[in-house]
Parts: C-alpha cells; structure tokens; sequence
C-alpha cells in the first residue's frame, strides 16, 4: 500500500512550485523543465487540479496556472482525495466481498482507529505549512 502514489506527489510539487511563483501564472512548459514530470502526464494533472478548483489557469501571452485557494486552504488530504479516492487503511474485504467478520472484528477497530488518526494528521498538512518548512 503507497501511502501518497506518483500522481499526488506530481501534483503536490506541482503545487507547491506554483505557490512559491509570485510573478504571474507558472506555464505548464516551466514545471515541466523545473520539475522534470513528463508533460502529458502533467497536463492531466493539471487539468484535473484546475477542474477540482484547487488552479486557476490562464490563456494567452504570461498565461500558465495560479492557485484557486490560499495555500493554507489546499490540503494534502484533498489531493489525495482528487487523485487516490477516499484514503483507507484497510478495506476489509475477502475474496471481493465484505469480511463476514466485519462486526466484531477486533483488528478492524484498531486499524480504524490508526486510519482516523493518520486523516486527522494528513488533514493538518497545508501547502502553506510545508512552504514554511521548505
């Protein structure tokens, strides 16, 4: 199980790298050479971020992408959501079906406990927050 996968991280620098921008829009062509994503797959994620509203992007001479929301409103919980789905620890599943022993499964209360306390940790990370630390 990857905690973050290949899209998240992309978009997560991607994002990252926008925010640190203050003279205008970032071109796709400039995160493609500072980044070193290849540019297909960034032109998806870009897209997909500006469709979620987390980038604005921008047409014409200087046109590129902007963020949509204050870095301390983009959390990594969110771009883990728009690129992995809902974040979970275990599925508690068997051969494609619901575990029969779902209900009194004491491992599953204690793996839903971990999986609540790494949403609440992952919930407190703000691009804001890993700008100061960078």
């Amino acid at each position: 199980m990857k905690l973050i996968t290949r899209e998240t991280d992309y978009a997560l620098r991607a994002i990252c790298f926008i925010a640190r921008h203050k003279e205008g829009a970032v071109s796709a062509a400039e995160l493609v050479e500072r980044l070193k994503i290849p540019r297909p797959f960034l032109r998806k994620l870009l897209q997909t971020l500006g469709k979620r509203g987390m980038l604005c992007s921008h047409k014409g001479q200087g046109g590129g992408f902007s963020l949509a929301k204050a870095t301390d409103k983009i959390f990594l919980i969110d771009l883990i959501r728009i690129f992995q789905g809902r974040f979970s620890l275990n599925e508690c599943l068997f051969k494609k079906r619901a575990c029969p022993n779902i209900k009194t499964c004491g491992l599953r209360k204690k793996i839903k406990n971990i999986e609540n306390y790494v949403i609440r940790e992952l919930n407190s990370i703000s691009i804001g927050s890993l700008l100061k630390k960078g």
